[in-house]
This record gives C-alpha cells, sequence and structure tokens, in this order.
C-alpha cells in the first residue's frame, strides 16, 4: 500500500514540474512575439483575423495568423497556409499552446489569433493564460451560444469580455452593448476603441474580390492604425489577403429542366441578426433577386435555433420556404401565421438526399434566388453536395465566358468582371 503511495506522489510531482517546465516554455515563446492580438466576438472573428494579417503584412511586419472558423487554418508570414490538424478532429484550446510554439519559431512582429473558446472560464483561460493579448479584438455581441454564455445578451457581452486585455487596448464595432464593455474595460485599466463602421466608403469595400462587410474593415484599420500602418498601405494588404473558406459567396446554376438557378449559402451565418444582414445585403447589392426563396436546415440538437430561423422568415418575405433536416416542426411552428407565403415541408430523419434536391428544384421558377439558413450540417451538407452537380450557369452578359461560380464581391457592379457580384 505505501508503495502504490509513493508512486502516486510520484507522479503527481513529475505532472507538476513538467507542468511547469511547460508553462515557462510557453511564457518564454510569448515573450519573443511582441503584439499579439485575439479576436472575438460572435460573428466575423475568421474574416476579421484574416483581415487584420492581411494589413499588418502589407506593412511588411512579419505576421502570423490562425483561424478557427469554417475551416482551422495557420497562416505564415508569406500568407501560405495549411490546415490545422487536430487528434481524433476535437477542438480544445490547449492547441494554442502549439499553434504559439510554431508562430515564435519565426521571431514574428505580431501574432493574430481568432479565440476558439466559448465557455466564459476558457475564454478567460485563452487569454489570460494561452495569448495574453497586447491588443483585443471584441467584433460584436449578436444572440448565439446563449446556452454557454447567456442566457441573456448583456450576459454574452460580459463572458466575451473576459478576452480583454489587462492594461491594453481593445477595439470593438458594438453598439447597443458599448456600455457593458466600456465597464469591463475600466474594471481592466483597457482602453477600449469604438470604430464606426460608415468610416468605410462604398469605393474602399470595392477593392476586395470577395464578401466582407464595412464593420470588419473599420475593425481591421484600427487594429492597424494602432500599429503605425497607415490607411492606404492596411487597405492593400487587406486587398491581397486571401478569404476564408467559409466566405459567404453566390453560385449560378442550370437544373436539368433548364430553369436558372441563383445559390447563396448562408449557412455560416447561425444567428437571426448576421442572417438577416447577410441576405439584405446581398439583395441590395443584386447578388441575388426576387422570387426569393430559402431553405432552412433543422437539427435535432439545434431546436431553438430552427425556431429563430422560422421567425425570421416575414422578415427575409421569400416566395416560398423549404424545410429540410428534423425536427421541421421546431421551424414550422415559429413562422408566424400572418405570413402568406409558402412553406413546403421535405424533412425527415434520413430522407434520400437526390430525391429532396429535386423535389426541391421543382418547385421553383424559371429563373430564381435560393438562400440557405440554419445550420449546415446532417441535411444540409447532403443538399449542397447535390447543387454542386448541377451544371455552372454562364452570366448573362458574359462577364465570365467560364460560366464559372463566383464568389461574391461587395460594391462590384453586378455586370462586373468579378462575375456574380453585386
Amino acid at each position: 500500500m505505501l508503495f502504490l503511495y509513493c508512486v502516486l506522489v510520484a507522479c503527481c510531482a513529475g505532472l507538476l514540474v513538467a507542468g511547469v517546465v511547460e508553462q515557462r516554455r510557453h511564457d518564454a515563446n510569448l515573450a519573443d512575439i511582441p503584439t499579439r492580438v485575439l479576436v472575438n466576438g460572435i460573428r466575423g472573428k475568421s474574416s476579421i483575423t484574416r483581415l487584420c494579417a492581411g494589413a499588418l503584412r502589407g506593412s511588411g511586419l512579419v505576421t502570423v495568423a490562425k483561424t478557427t472558423g469554417t475551416a482551422a487554418r495557420f497562416i505564415h508570414p508569406d500568407a501560405t497556409e495549411e490546415p490545422v490538424h487536430r487528434k481524433f478532429g476535437i477542438a480544445n484550446v490547449v492547441e494554442q499552446i502549439g499553434i504559439v510554439r510554431r508562430a515564435a519559431a519565426y521571431h514574428p512582429d505580431v501574432l493574430v489569433m481568432e479565440c476558439m473558446a466559448v465557455m466564459p472560464a476558457l475564454q478567460e483561460i485563452n487569454q489570460s493564460k494561452l495569448i495574453r493579448s497586447t491588443i483585443g479584438v471584441l467584433c460584436n455581441v449578436r444572440e448565439d451560444h446563449l446556452a454557454e454564455m447567456g442566457p441573456t445578451l448583456d450576459d454574452v457581452a460580459r463572458s466575451l469580455c473576459r478576452s480583454i486585455p489587462e492594461g491594453g487596448v481593445c477595439v470593438t464595432a458594438e453598439k447597443d452593448r458599448f456600455h457593458i464593455l466600456q465597464e469591463e474595460a475600466d474594471a481592466r485599466d483597457c482602453r477600449l476603441v469604438r470604430v464606426d463602421p460608415d468610416s468605410v466608403t462604398d469605393d474602399e469595400l470595392r477593392g476586395f474580390s470577395w464578401f466582407t462587410f464595412k464593420e470588419n474593415v473599420a475593425i481591421a484599420l484600427a487594429v492597424a492604425e494602432l500599429l503605425g500602418v497607415d490607411r492606404d498601405t492596411a487597405l492593400k494588404g487587406m486587398y491581397d489577403a486571401p478569404p476564408d473558406p467559409g466566405v459567404l459567396s453566390v453560385e449560378r446554376y442550370r437544373t436539368s429542366d433548364g430553369k436558372k438557378l441563383r445559390f447563396a449559402n448562408v449557412f455560416a451565418a447561425n444567428d437571426p441578426e448576421s442572417t438577416l444582414m447577410n441576405i439584405n445585403q446581398l439583395l441590395e447589392l443584386g447578388a441575388v433577386h426576387r422570387p426569393l426563396h430559402v431553405v432552412i436546415n433543422c437539427r435535432p440538437d439545434r431546436v431553438e435555433r430552427n425556431g429563430q430561423m422560422g421567425a425570421l422568415i416575414p422578415e427575409l418575405a421569400p416566395e416560398s420556404v423549404f424545410l429540410i433536416g428534423h425536427p421541421t416542426k421546431s421551424a414550422a411552428d415559429a413562422i408566424p401565421a400572418h405570413w402568406s407565403g409558402n412553406v413546403v415541408d421535405l424533412g425527415g430523419d434520413r430522407r434520400d438526399p437526390d430525391r429532396l434536391t429535386a423535389d426541391l428544384l421543382a418547385h421553383l421558377g424559371p429563373d430564381s434566388s435560393l438562400v440557405a439558413i440554419g445550420n449546415i450540417h446532417g441535411q444540409g451538407e447532403l443538399f449542397l453536395e447535390r447543387l454542386t452537380a448541377l451544371l455552372p450557369e454562364h452570366p448573362d452578359d458574359s462577364a465570365d465566358p467560364s460560366g464559372a461560380s463566383h464568389t461574391v464581391s461587395p460594391g462590384a457592379r453586378h455586370d462586373s468582371p468579378h462575375g456574380e457580384s453585386h
């Protein structure tokens, strides 16, 4: 018995020593990176991370970045990137230690990291132990992850504030709950910088070949200014930055019976506010048009979100709504009774995706736009796979003779050579 006790004590002591050594190595790696930017918030983190990295890289600063969103990426100083490999495909905040170690090997001027923690306690550990950012970004407070950070938006705001650097600077575009962010920043002796999205002009937005929001660009410009990068240089660097794999795009297809279809994948905008904002901008800029149709993908572990998407339908005012996935009733029941459009329930736990796609396309007119909202996993992924098998549609004005689909380019004319633009 005494022997087993001694073995246990020795093992605990060994783990303690290993932990201390690892922490000291990590501290040394952090010390080799003079400026560390941690990007947190609900929507747009991956895009902002890439924009900040591009703006700083364009100025000549050696910049390493890491995103977490649609597809986690390690971005090297020359803008090349590679996937972040995870054991068993499971994300864990501890991976940030390895990212910092890889980044330190470049002896960079700046490291830009997207916050990958959701639980409030992990957000605090991510900041205080793993990254210790000198510049924080808290892009926005939206209605998502309420189970972990809620139940109210005020709670979400305070939870996100756990990533604010003590004694540092934090940049935000949040308006409605700015007062909460200010209180939390003051408690941490942090200077809070509020940006105005309208400070980004339409002409400046036209330089992007991919879809992004003025809010994201304004934040990246503010971070660049804090590091002494002038506006023109920062914008040029952002224009050259590669977009996130999950960037909003619009594809043109032609069905087997000759129908024209514009399809926008808005699955990445999980919360109602972001979903509405994305679709309205696509409509305003001409990337999609009416008659508009909406497909809501439902998941059994996202019943609340299914309902949120259903409640959004009257504001989108589509001609019809297609419900796929399971349980579709959670979305159907949330669609207000006063909405006069058509609801087509194509859901089911194991619905054949080929038959589902064929049935959905059969309800569309000769020239329609379709936007997909909700959550991509499950039936949504299978539906997207079937759509890619359709023939690409050639733009009417021969903007691109190849007929390939295009990433949305904000601010460009609809018949711009950038293709399926606004």
